[in-house]
Formats: structure tokens, sequence, C-alpha cells
């Protein structure tokens, strides 16, 4: 797990060099109200495969240019066969990262916090000794802190899962599992992914403002965008929309649902729920510099290199990675049960959201169809669906939940 909520930079799931040719179909009629990109045919198809895969029930939104795409295929129960709709409520995971920065670069585009401070100026007592001195804001927001992953002690097996269920963690209590593990490195000197690093950041918001986490990001963010759908859930257990259940294989090799969950666990790293459509107004209005101004914009798409693959790297906050038809920004996001994949063109031309209900269907490292339908869904998202487009080690990925 680096486990549980880690998100990698896509990984090469998009980019690459095993050659695909993606197939071409006629467009689908569109729904009423819904508005189809002429490729909606072949990316139906493509959901479709993932389904065929393997995996219960997917849903996503595209956008290119103007027009809107949204489609899903299986089911949301596996049980009752209710089908999977593209308007669910999910949970996001990982995605909550990116809010939770654009947060912190209003503040400090407000004076409000210094990127290169040492975070035992803001929280002394957080993170005792010569560490906390060390540690940068930034160190923090781009995961070159070295903290220790707080999944990997918590959230190991299906067995913590069904533990943790009803469980409420503090975020000083999260802080205190991640300095429990050994460090991945120097302050500054490495990119390692951690999700302790965003529990931090987390309190130094809720520090700076005198508010909630998702009092603030509300406030900020998710109210003057209109994103009605986006929510912290605190400690509701429960998804208040219509939403698709949330699967991991148990022992017995039967599907467990954990769709009803305390996401306290996952605070200012991983807590967020919402939409394909109010993730792609999120990442949006965010890239055309409608919620930052331009120096903290580009704060945040300075990006530190991925050492697993030289074509993906991570800003402050926002995942990067080099495709054919040009570079990518978004994030992924897993929970249990759920996982999320939002990446969007630079010059704002496409975007694609990507939800499924099922984890842990592989083994780590393990290849599976189910991996590479969904990156030829992203990549036909991304760079189109006309004739060939390339990927990298596609059979290795295992998508945001290891």
């Amino acid at each position: 797990m680096r486990s549980l909520i880690r998100d990698r930079v896509l990984l090469g799931a998009i980019s690459g060099v095993l050659l695909l040719v993606l197939p071409t179909a006629p467009p689908a009629a569109a729904a009423p109200g819904t508005t189809r990109p002429d490729t909606g045919g072949v990316l139906q198809q493509l959901l479709d495969a993932e389904r065929a895969a393997g995996m219960p029930g997917v849903f996503a939104e595209v956008r290119t240019g103007r027009r809107t795409w949204q489609g899903a295929a299986g089911v949301a129960d596996v049980d009752t066969g209710r089908p999977v709709r593209p308007g669910f409520q999910h949970r996001v995971g990982s995605l909550t990262k990116t809010f939770v920065a654009t947060a912190l670069l209003q503040l400090e585009a407000e004076h409000r916090v210094r990127l290169d401070a040492p975070i035992a100026g803001y929280l002394p007592d957080l993170i005792p000794g010569e560490t906390g001195r060390q540690i940068t804001v930034r160190m923090l927001l781009n995961h070159t802190s070295g903290l220790g992953d707080y999944p990997e002690a918590i959230l190991r097996t299906v067995d913590d899962f069904e533990a943790l269920r009803h469980r409420t963690f503090t975020p000083p209590e999260l802080v205190r599992i991640g300095l429990s593990l050994p460090a991945t490195h120097a302050p500054g000197a490495a990119y390692s992914y951690s999700n302790t690093n965003y529990i931090v950041l987390g309190m130094l918001l809720e520090q700076l403002t005198g508010e909630t986490v998702a009092a603030e990001v509300g406030r900020r963010i998710l109210r003057p965008l209109g994103l009605r759908d986006t929510y912290f859930p605190g400690l509701r257990t429960h998804i208040r929309g219509p939403h698709s259940l949330a699967y991991v294989p148990l022992t017995d090799g039967t599907l467990g649902d954990f769709s009803v969950y305390n996401m306290s666990w996952g605070w200012a790293a991983g807590e967020i729920v919402s939409t394909p459509h109010d993730v792609n107004r999120f990442y949006r209005a965010l890239l055309a510099g409608r919620l930052l101004p331009p120096a903290q914009l580009a704060a945040m798409q300075t990006v530190v290199a991925n050492p697993a693959d030289p074509s993906a790297g991570y800003g402050l906050g926002l995942s990067w990675a080099q495709l054919p038809c040009g570079p990518v920004w978004g994030h992924t996001g897993g929970v249990i049960g759920h996982s999320t994949y939002t990446f969007h063109r630079a010059d704002g031309s496409r975007q694609v959201t990507l939800a499924e209900n099922l984890i842990r269907y592989a083994a780590p490292g393990q290849a599976s169809p189910i991996n590479r339908a969904r990156s030829q869904f992203l990549v036909a998202a991304l760079c189109g669906t006309q004739g060939a487009v390339s990927r990298q080690a596609v059979d290795a990925f295992a998508g945001p939940i290891g």
C-alpha cells in the first residue's frame, strides 16, 4: 500500500513505449441533455472493455473543448445488478491533495505562509527536533519531506480494513503514526509519496485560518466554483448521494463492500467525495488560472522527478506526465474500494476523470487486463482515438492502490 491511498503519478500507465492501435467506431447516440464529442462511440467501447476485463463498474466524463461525453459500464451493486451511472458521487481519495494545496497556495499569495519556511515555525510541537526545522512547507506539498506514509502502518490487510471501518482518527494521531515509521530519506533529498505530508498540511491550513479544512476549502474553492456534489464527509460514514458500492476481494473469493466507512483516516490527504463532472470543473478552473495567481500556479506546476519514470513528476499537489500528444496534469486517488483518475491537457483542450469501484484485483506489479483497458481509455480521452498511441509498462501498472 504504499498501499491504501498512495497515488502514483501515472507511473507510465499512459506514456512510453508499448504501441496500441485504438478501435474506431461511429459516435453513439447522445443522451438527452448530453453533448457527445465524435469519439463517444469509441470511448464507450473502451469503458465496456474495462468492464469485460473484470472491473465491476466504471464511469467517466471526458471534455473535448466545449463538448462533453459521459459514459458508464457495469454495475454499482454486483448482487442486485443496479447499473453504475456517470453522475455518481465517489470517494476520490488523494485528489483531495490538489484541493488542499490550492487553498494553501492562495494563502501564500496572501502572504500568510511561506513555502520555504520550516514547518516548525508554524506547528512547533508537531514534528520534533531538527526534522521539524528542516522540513519546509514546500517539501510537504511536493512529497520530498522524507516522512513515512502512515497508511502503511494501519491499513495493510482486508482485516485491517474491516477493523477500522468505524474507527475515528485525529490528525495528530495520524502524524504520530507517520513519524513512527522510518524516514525514507533526508528532508528535501528526493521524492517519496507520503500521505503524512498532507495531514500536516491540513493542520497547517487550520492553524493559519482558524477554520476547519472542510470549511476553508468550501469557502475558497467549492462554493465559488459551484461544486455542489463535492464535500468532506467528516465522521459521516455514508456517501450522501447516489453512488456505487466499494469493493475489495475478500480471502474467501467474494467481494466485500466498504462504501460505508469512517474516512477520518484520510482527512486532508484523501477524504473528499465528488463526481467526475465536479472534478473536471475544478481542474479546469485551476489550470486556467481562475483559482491561483500566475506565480502560485507556476509554483504548483514546478515538478520534482519521479524516480520510477522520467516522463512523470509531481508538483505541489499536482501530478504531471508527458504523453505523445503533450503534457497532462492531474492526480490519481484510491481509497478502500474506490479509485479515481483525473488528467488534463495543459492547454485545457481535453480532460478526463475516470472512477472505478474495485481495488486489489491483482497483486502489485502483476499484469492485469484491467490496467491495459484503463490505460487505453485514458490515452484515447487525452490524445484522441484515431491511429496509434503509446504507453509504458501497462501490464505492470496496478493503479493507485497496490
